[in-house]
């Protein structure tokens, strides 16, 4: 089988032999194509058409054929729709036949949402080897933890050898440093075989600020009308702004449709700024949707840190008009003060009432729905009436909540072993699609640090602008000691923050191992059964013996009955009434007994289903 995503800009094969070349470059008056290497390139102008746009149809190229576009007999740039650079951001692009792949994975439609457990991990970083075949050796692994999606960092093309992935500015070229489009799609056809969704996390808010030719030959793209911490925001809603919103639209049904990708996570939407009606967002999600229901199921997730409830909101069938899901920083934030005591910068918000709070999350999905935020001085959020469970998405541990630290610890070095376990307990039985970070199911000591690889003058400044960020803290107010954070593109860093595989067989890594394996096989059992597709949420909390421990209860649409009760302190929690309901989990150490009894020890966490 074959897939292809055709594409109104960059290099397409023609069924003929022949390659045609489109390019969109308003500012510019001449426009050439110069394919092959150094000792033998071949110029040949290209056409130039109405509105900015200029094209080629010619044999001269070929799958394999490396070129650049030379702008005004000046700047030689790569293709912005490249389907692959070779030789990182700044040298050719080249030629890609995607009919060249040979799928065989025809009969997969993908997973329901209820069914998700999904699991985040930079390429890079998940493997010493660090590229996409050896992360598909993984895949059994995932499969039998008990997992259900994996989620790919970004993988657009970025500068050097290391990077988070969020400093993209090739879009549709996967990096070379893990490997060519087509091992990318064995990933994926891999994944698709044992069962497994893929997710891909993508960045529409800016580009990186190396290898970014846009505005050579395309300062459209931009506009000093709406501003973001990356400098001038993407023009999505000013003048020659159509062609801007198609070129990201294309780019999810690319991934979507060419690489056969499950859905994808958007992020940090909060920082796309548009003012049109309809806005990017929602004709994005409009636009996936069309190419893929009924006969798939696609997933869109956002990052939103303004807890923007409209772009999860459901259809009369409860499925989602826009967007499944949203990460809930909410549920991460609470959990977080309450195990490890942190209560800096964004902790602030969830510093007074942190179990009212998470028992607002448990119950209702975001904490912050139109409430005042000490931290930015605003209110935030919208309400979640009528929403599921299923559009919030939790988590103790991501990419950016290790790695924003200044030392990229885990949760389980920096809080009692116990608390991060009760935690843990917690999330992965809740009614919401669970997510881990790579490696946090074996209690993975090593950190996830910030890393990059940018050229040398601004390789400086994002190291000295790194530990100036963490300045407003106590502990680094003196700069020696922000010194001593780690320097964002030495290798070392990078390494340093790479899974260490080997430790999985100690005693310490096992227990975890043995810990997510056993929730996760009772989420499935016990949980996912019960997540039927509509979107009744009644649910409610209670806060129990002087802020100590929680009750919650969610009502099933099959009319069975999910019960927690928790304690989230270090003295042993009294008075509790043993529901008349089947217990599903218990934590270690508690016995029938204690809850008998109406006990709970410290740190620990009881579930019940009823029937």
């Amino acid at each position: 089988m074959k897939r292809r995503h055709r594409m109104p800009f960059g290099a397409e094969c023609r069924n003929d032999g022949s390659v045609r070349f489109r390019l969109w470059a308003p500012a510019a008056q001449k426009v050439e194509l110069c394919a092959g290497d150094v000792n033998r390139s071949t110029h040949i102008p290209l056409d130039r058409l109405d509105e900015g746009w200029f094209e080629l149809v010619t044999d001269a190229a070929k799958p394999g054929t490396q070129y650049r576009f030379r702008i005004d007999d000046g700047h030689k740039v790569p293709d912005p729709a490249s389907r692959f650079q070779p030789r990182d951001v700044h040298g050719p692009s080249e030629v890609i036949d995607p009919d060249a792949f040979a799928w065989n994975d025809d009969l997969w439609r993908g997973r329901r949402w209820e069914e998700a457990v999904i699991y985040e991990l930079h390429v890079g970083a998940f493997t010493p080897e660090g590229t996409f075949a050896a992360a598909r050796e993984r895949l059994d692994y995932l499969a039998e933890l008990g997992i259900t999606a994996i989620e790919l960092m970004p993988l657009a093309d970025f500068p050097g050898k290391r990077n988070w992935g969020y400093d993209g500015v090739l879009p549709f070229a996967p990096d070379s440093t893990y490997g060519r489009p087509d091992t990318l799609k064995e990933l994926v056809q891999s994944a698709h075989s044992r069962g497994l969704m893929v997710l891909l996390d993508v960045v529409y808010n800016h580009f990186g600020p190396e290898g970014n030719y846009l505005n050579c030959y395309a300062p459209q793209f931009f506009t000093d009308r709406h501003h973001t911490p990356w400098g001038d925001a993407i023009n999505f809603d000013g003048p020659k702004s159509t062609v801007v919103r198609d070129f990201f639209i294309q780019n999810a049904l690319y991934w979507l449709t060419e690489y056969h990708f499950d859905g994808l996570r958007l992020d940090a939407v909060h920082a796309i700024i548009d003012d049109s009606e309809p806005d990017i967002l929602t004709e994005l999600a409009a636009a996936a949707r069309k190419v893929s229901e009924p006969d798939r199921h696609v997933h869109l997730i956002v990052e939103n840190e303004r807890n923007q409830a409209r772009y999860l909101r459901r259809n009369e069938l409860c499925r989602p008009r826009a967007y499944t899901a949203q990460w809930n920083d909410d549920i991460h934030h609470a959990l977080h003060v309450i195990v490890t005591g942190e209560r800096d910068g964004y902790y602030l918000d969830y510093n007074d009432r942190p179990l009212d709070l998470l028992g607002r999350c448990l119950t209702q999905g975001f904490a912050y729905q139109g409430e005042l935020s000490q931290y930015s001085g605003k209110s935030r959020g919208e309400s979640t009436r009528c929403l599921p469970p299923g559009a919030f998405v939790s988590f103790l541990q991501n990419h950016d909540q290790v790695g924003n630290r200044a030392f990229g610890e885990r949760i389980t070095q920096i809080a009692d072993t116990r608390s991060v376990r009760a935690a843990i307990e917690i999330l992965l039985l809740a009614p919401f699609p669970p997510l881990l970070f790579m490696g946090e199911e074996f209690g993975s000591n090593r950190p996830f640090l910030f890393f990059c690889d940018f050229d040398l003058e601004l390789a400086e400044a994002v190291t000295q602008g790194r530990r100036n960020e963490f300045a407003r803290f106590a502990r680094f107010n003196d700069p020696t000691e922000r010194e001593k954070i780690p320097d964002p593109n030495a290798v070392g860093t990078f390494e340093a923050s790479q899974l260490d595989w080997d430790t999985i067989d100690e005693s310490s890594h096992r227990q975890w191992l043995s810990l997510y394996k056993r929730l996760l096989q009772l989420r499935c059992q016990h949980i996912v059964p019960r997540l039927c597709t509509g979107c009744g949420n009644k649910a409610d909390f209670v806060v129990l013996h002087h802020s100590q421990g929680i009750s919650a209860q969610w009502m099933c649409e099959d009319g069975s009955k999910l019960l927690l009760r928790a304690n989230l302190a270090t003295a042993p929690l009294p008075g509790l009434t043993a529901p008349i309901a089947r217990l599903i989990y218990a934590s270690e150490g508690v016995s029938d007994d204690m809850l008998r009894q109406g006990m709970l020890p410290a740190w620990s966490v009881a579930w019940y289903g009823e029937p």
